[in-house]
């Protein structure tokens, strides 16, 4: 328990004190040391819900915990027999998805996609940021897929559950031979990305948005530089994403911006601010969506409040809750992206008077999928007809 909680604390009646105490206890045998964490989100490092042990850090006197190492990126490479993903969720514009990587070093401690590691038998806390999954047979694989018999080509949807622009993409580029596929093929591709690194493809993305067949979104959660920092600490700053949404814009390519996850008393008071900034930097369509806070989410993110806004922690859930049928999160069909409730309500109103003030397109731009021309290069199996 740090000094910083333990002051925080004091500005709260002693109800409000009791519910943070209960908090700190229950995460407390878990909590990873600052200098361990240090350039990560999660301060927590729970052993994954399918796991038979839980394990949990404590100092036996020894002082050995002093010995143990920072947290450092590893990258596994991962060899899966198919690439595209398919979904049938209504929420959600798009059927199909790819995700060039499994875990995301960004960060973000809000990340819905956190959960996911467990499957991998790893912490959805700062496993899912430092160990990470590499898929390098990604566009041969695709290749494959979109040259398979009958296939009919829709709008692929990039960066749904990771962002396939984070720092490792720099050296295994496995985003940019994806796009060189899909150039290839003219087939429909929608980006979303919270890294400037998506401009580096210009080249790719341009000609393709020239023929209607490219558009990318800007996730841009907050322009308070601090708040950003400690909420998705290897993620491009807001000043970088917005210069992103210009340079996109002025290469021809539509470009909207996603203020994504909207937090009760924490970032909602910025959303037209942020709406305000991304049009004048160019972007066309906006789009909102509420903090989701599924599974192993919320304790995560609960941790990350107290050590950072103990003097929010109970505002923040409460209005969280107000929005979610009184629990952390509520998964149904509908409710999940946008929530119910009063609260709920007024952030869509507010947000759907500051897009229509600044002519911003609330409903997505069509991209056509007439062009498609099946693959038939290296990698490819022909028929034997």
């Amino acid at each position: 328990m740090t000094n910083h909680m333990l002051s925080g604390q004091s500005a709260f009646a002693p109800a409000h004190t009791a519910d943070i105490a209960n908090a700190l206890a229950n995460v407390s045998g878990l909590r990873i040391e600052i200098d361990r964490r240090r350039g990560r989100g999660a301060g927590l490092n729970p052993s994954g819900r399918f796991e038979t042990e839980q394990r949990e850090a404590f100092d036996d006197g020894w002082q050995t915990l002093e010995d143990l190492p920072a947290f450092k990126t590893e990258v596994q490479v991962e060899k899966p027999r198919s690439i595209i993903t398919r979904n049938e969720s209504p929420d959600i514009p798009f059927d199909r998805s790819i995700n060039p990587y499994r875990g995301c070093e960004h960060g973000c401690i809000y990340c819905f996609a956190r959960p996911t590691h467990s499957y991998m038998g790893l912490s959805a806390g700062i496993d899912f940021e430092a160990r990470l999954f590499a898929k390098p047979d990604a566009a041969k694989l695709l290749e494959r897929e979109l040259a398979k018999p009958g296939y009919k080509p829709r709008t692929l949807a990039i960066g749904t559950n990771t962002d396939p622009y984070q720092p490792i993409e720099r050296e295994w580029r496995i985003m940019r031979q994806i796009l060189e596929v899909l150039a290839e093929a003219e087939h429909p591709v929608a980006i979303v990305t919270k890294s400037a690194l998506v401009t580096r493809d210009i080249d790719i993305l341009a000609p393709l948005a020239k023929k209607g067949l490219a558009k990318v979104a800007l996730s841009v959660t907050t322009l308070d530089k601090k708040l950003a920092r400690s909420m998705e600490p290897r993620a491009s700053t807001p000043e970088k994403r917005l210069e992103a949404i210009k340079a996109l814009t002025e290469a021809g390519i539509p470009t909207s911006v996603m203020v994504a996850p909207v937090i009760p008393a924490l970032n909602d008071h910025e959303i037209e601010r942020i709406l305000d900034s991304a049009k004048a930097a160019g972007a066309t369509e906006a789009s909102y969506v509420l903090l989701r806070l599924p599974l192993e989410v919320s304790p995560l993110f609960r941790d990350w409040l107290l050590r950072n806004y103990p003097d929010r922690y109970r505002h923040v859930m409460s209005l969280i809750r107000s929005m979610r049928d009184g629990k952390d999160y509520d998964a149904e069909f509908g409710k999940r992206m946008k929530g119910a409730g009063p609260y709920a309500w007024q952030i869509g109103r507010r947000f759907e008077m500051a897009t229509k003030r600044l002519g911003m397109v609330r409903r997505g731009i069509h991209l056509r999928d007439d062009l498609f021309v099946p693959p038939g290069g290296a990698g490819v199996q022909l028929s034997l007809l």
